[in-house]
Formats: structure tokens, sequence, C-alpha cells
């Protein structure tokens, strides 16, 4: 058991686990990653594994339209990579890395 030191609780501010990062990708004509740039490297895609889309809250503002992508890069490192389609980007440079 813990003694109580008798201080008051201090308020720490809110953090948020797993936040997406954007990051710059290269797609081919199929629109799926080839290169992705991570850490300030750009890394091959060597193979996609896994596809699938979220269409959700559409009824907000804002409401989210990704393709995901779980990739593995030339470094043998698998992460998945999203295409945020509500962006309204058609060039498709609105892409992030949500890390797990």
């Amino acid at each position: 058991m813990v003694a109580d030191t008798g201080e008051a609780d201090g308020l720490r501010p809110l953090r948020f686990l797993n936040q997406p990062r954007r990051v710059q990708v290269e797609a081919d004509a199929k629109g799926q990653p080839c290169r992705v740039e991570l850490r300030g490297r750009w890394q091959l895609v060597e193979g996609v594994r896994d596809i699938w889309r979220i269409d959700d809250e559409w009824w907000r503002e804002q409401p989210i339209h990704r393709v995901y992508y779980e990739i593995m890069l030339n470094e043998g490192v698998i992460t998945t990579v999203f295409h945020n389609l509500a962006s309204g980007d058609l060039a498709g440079s609105e892409w992030y890395e949500q890390s797990g």
C-alpha cells in the first residue's frame, strides 16, 4: 500500500495517445503508397499487407473518409498509413502515419 503524502493531486494536461502524424507519401498509379518519408528518410514500400476503408461520422461537419494501408517498408518495419479522402485533396498529398 502506498502512503498518502497529504499533498493535493496535481492536474496534468491531457496527452493523446496514438495521434496520427502527417507524412509524405508517393503513390503509384492505383493510389497505393510506394514510398514513404518517415523521420526524414524516404523508404520504399516492399509490400502492402492489408487495405481497408473507413467512412464514419457522416453527420458531422467534417466526416471521416480514409483508406488505410498496413505496409512493410524496405527495412522490415511494418506501419500503417492512411490517405485522408475527406480533405478533398485529389493530388493525394494528405497522408498520415498511424502507429500502434
